[in-house]
């Protein structure tokens, strides 16, 4: 399946249009990874740990998605567009959105 953030595929033309999917991904934050990025932060560098919550979060917004897309008989999704989020009273969780446009390409 092609997924893809533009509007169209090139060469590819839009048979049917077969409506909006999405796919979400909540994420929890624990506190040694808190802590390490914390530290991170005042020495410099990257938060790893972080880096790979968020990898792994979009990843699965999007394999989500494309299984919503799939349903509907789609071989693609154009327009995707990815948001993240953080949720809760410390934001110690993170929420990644995939949505886009389903298609049958002609």
């Amino acid at each position: 399946m092609i997924v893809t953030t533009t509007p169209a595929i090139e060469g590819r033309p839009v048979a049917d249009y077969l409506g909006i999917v999405s796919g979400e991904a909540i994420m929890g934050a624990n506190f040694f990874r808190d802590f390490l990025a914390g530290i991170r932060d005042i020495i410099g560098g990257r938060a790893g740990a972080w880096e790979e919550v968020m990898q792994t979060a979009r990843e699965t917004a999007l394999a989500e998605m494309q299984g919503h897309a799939e349903k509907l008989g789609a071989d693609a999704v154009i327009g995707v567009q990815l948001t993240f989020n953080a949720l809760g009273s410390t934001d110690s969780m993170l929420m990644v959105t995939a949505s886009g446009t389903a298609v049958r390409l002609g």
